[in-house]
């Protein structure tokens, strides 16, 4: 591994476990260096990829509920990307436990994504206790289209709602510099049977929002100022979905 600068990295603290950080926000305490900025952006694009996209591409067995053995995961990297020889379960559980978003779940020596995938899994989420609220990102273009139709899901088997306006807004500039944020009546939707689940710390599924749910709302976007861009790389062969020329993989959300 990398002797480099931990700043936007993963550490460990003996008392309070892992944290990203220059030092423990609980006790203070430097903690034992894990991974860098950039091994932490590398690995966490890489989980999201296979964990989301292309399990087989990593020769990976997943069950019906989405999970891996988290030891076959790790020796999978190692075999096919020699850049994570370094890599051990631990360091996984890290990127796991500090994810801010929820968006790996760490079960019996298991892991899994818990939202975002492009093909179908089971992932036996939570329903109730669902926000009266919740938001959705769509662009210009397309919010119009979308105020009459209602929301489905596009390139996921699922559509995606944020819990707050500022986590729809960060999602959104994914794709646009200047999300359009929708409103959606979570709470006349599910008691009108539409079923929406807990995925993660800030993002809900559900099938579709027919448009009676749905309301634009007026959101001065200055007051969520966009995340420090993250450094983009390059996919190596065996981690692309598709044998296509070499690319990007997008921002996690």
């Amino acid at each position: 591994m990398e002797n480099a600068s931990s700043e936007g990295g993963l550490k460990e603290c003996r008392e309070h476990g892992y944290f990203r950080a220059e030092f423990c926000p609980v006790c203070g305490d430097e903690g034992r260096f894990l991974m860098n900025g950039e091994e932490l952006d590398r690995l966490s694009r890489t989980m999201a990829g296979v964990l989301r996209h292309f399990p087989e591409r990593f020769d990976l067995q997943m069950d019906s509920h989405g999970f891996v053995s988290l030891r076959d995961f790790v020796n999978a990297l190692q075999r096919k990307q020699r850049r994570y020889h370094w890599v051990r379960p631990h360091h996984i559980v890290a990127i796991i436990e500090t994810d801010n978003k929820g968006r790996y779940e760490f079960r019996d020596g298991m892991i899994r994504a818990t939202y975002a995938h492009s093909f179908n899994v089971d992932l036996e989420l939570p329903s109730g206790g669902t926000p009266d609220k919740l938001y959705y990102p769509t662009t210009k273009e397309e919010v119009d289209i979308v105020l009459e139709v209602g929301l489905k899901p596009s390139d996921r088997k699922m559509v995606h709602l944020s819990r707050g306006i500022g986590d729809a807004v960060n999602a959104g500039r994914v794709r646009t510099p200047e999300p359009i944020i929708l409103e959606i009546d979570a709470r006349n939707a599910s008691e009108d049977g539409i079923v929406i689940q807990k995925a993660g710390r800030t993002v809900y599924l559900t099938t579709d929002v027919p448009p009676k749910y749905l309301t634009r709302l007026e959101v001065d976007l200055t007051e969520f100022p966009p995340e420090p861009p993250r450094p983009g790389r390059k996919l190596d062969s065996e981690e692309k979905p598709e044998a296509k020329p070499v690319q990007e993989l997008p921002p996690e959300e």
